[in-house]
């Protein structure tokens, strides 16, 4: 059996948690709909203002189950260094979404979903964000409850490294 790495202080969880909603580009969404059956795919996002952002075609059932609001469940990073982030994803079509929000996504990911029409975004809004590598980690992994940090991401991250903070 192999010793566990001692467990990070919430300040650093955080710091690698924006890291991942910074560098990552793929995440897997979990929706339900509004019978039950789960749907869980693959999204490629942007983390803007205080917001994941993803596209998928209007007619996926991950845009069906959320119309026009619904919860969400976001995973990023492999089995041993988890976020999981629960939030309520809205839908917004490409010429409603504001342009610094449609010009990250491109530029993070290039493409443009705004100029196709069968294309809408999920703007998901968390309110509960967790991080945890191993179960040494369990006990303190909520960085989010209710909408709210439980360390400020401002706090932990120096003045050089600003790009970590959300935008």
């Amino acid at each position: 059996m192999t010793s566990l790495e001692p467990p990070r202080s919430p300040g650093q969880r955080l710091r690698d948690t924006l890291a991942r909603l910074r560098d990552d580009e793929d995440a897997w969404v979990a929706t339900a709909s509004s019978d039950g059956t789960p749907c869980l795919v693959p999204l490629s996002f942007v983390w803007h203002g205080d917001t994941l952002v993803m596209a998928t075609r209007r007619t996926n059932p991950t845009a069906v189950n959320v119309t026009p609001a619904g919860a969400v469940r976001v995973t990023l990073g492999p089995t041993r260094d988890v976020v999981l982030i629960e939030g309520e994803a809205e839908i917004v079509e490409g010429t409603d979404l504001p342009t610094a929000t449609g010009d990250a996504f491109a530029a993070k990911l290039t493409w443009d979903p705004r100029k196709h029409s069968r294309w809408v975004y999920l703007r998901i809004t968390p309110y509960t964000v967790r991080a945890w590598r191993e179960v040494n980690e369990l006990a303190a992994r909520d960085l989010m409850l209710s909408g709210t940090w439980l360390v400020q991401p401002s706090s932990v991250t120096s003045a050089t490294d600003r790009s970590a903070l959300p935008s």
